[in-house]
């Protein structure tokens, strides 16, 4: 099965990775974070800021490949400190109201200034 990059002007990108992948009835999204694709910087210091920016930057992507957050099957949650936990379930919660997709949360591993989640997604368009 051929796979078909996503790219957005609406959501941050990088030469690094892909926005998303697209194969078959999947959509595959990269980690992303809140970063403002008009501004170039985090939408905020608090978690549910970060979050809700992130988000926003996933459905935009998952839009682009022909998905919705009605079809995301999988969430990956990287926080850089587990503390937020609370506060992310916060803007999570504005998201999915009911019926969420599995998700699993991990320690970010890396230490970027600033930068408190990141969040990927796998999506099911079939």
């Amino acid at each position: 099965m051929p796979r078909q990059v996503i790219a957005t002007t609406d959501a941050p990108s990088s030469p690094m990775f892909s926005q998303a992948v697209k194969a078959g009835p999947f959509v595959f999204v990269s980690g992303t974070v809140g970063t403002d694709p008009s501004t170039g910087s985090l939408a905020g210091a608090t978690i549910q800021e970060q979050a809700r920016q992130a988000l926003t930057n996933c459905q935009a992507i998952l839009r682009a490949g022909g998905a919705s957050l009605d079809d995301v099957v999988e969430v990956g949650i990287l926080l850089t400190n587990p503390a937020d936990f609370a506060g992310l379930n916060e803007e999570w919660a504005r998201w999915f109201p009911s019926d969420p997709p599995t998700r699993y949360g991990v320690k970010l591993g890396v230490d970027i200034p600033g930068l408190l989640v990141s969040i990927r997604m796998t999506a099911y368009t079939a």
